[in-house]
């Protein structure tokens, strides 16, 4: 029987790392909102990857216990990106 492929144990983090790049390219290109709610998603997918993944395959997600990293990833997440859609001011620029 041929063995399953599985993915590195750093996978997990590569793709929260990887959004929130995308997320703060998007803030160094004056669209802060936009790289603003990138970044929140990416704690977001961080909390819903913590909370589904068992601890081996969770990789540097796992910080502390399964319970405290889902609830600060997604408070974390959840308020930056309610900030990023609540600011109603349009630019962020001085001048």
């Amino acid at each position: 029987m041929p063995s399953r492929l599985r993915l590195p144990v750093e996978t997990p983090a590569a793709v929260v790392l990887a959004i929130a790049a995308i997320g703060l390219l998007r803030v160094a290109t004056a669209n802060w909102r936009e790289g603003a709610v990138l970044l929140g998603g990416s704690l977001l997918v961080g909390a819903v990857l913590r909370a589904v993944l068992p601890l081996e395959r969770a990789g540097m997600l796992a910080i502390r216990s399964r319970v405290i990293d889902v609830l600060s990833y997604t408070g974390l997440g959840l308020a930056v990106v309610l900030l990023a859609l609540t600011i109603t001011r349009g630019s962020l620029t001085v001048g």
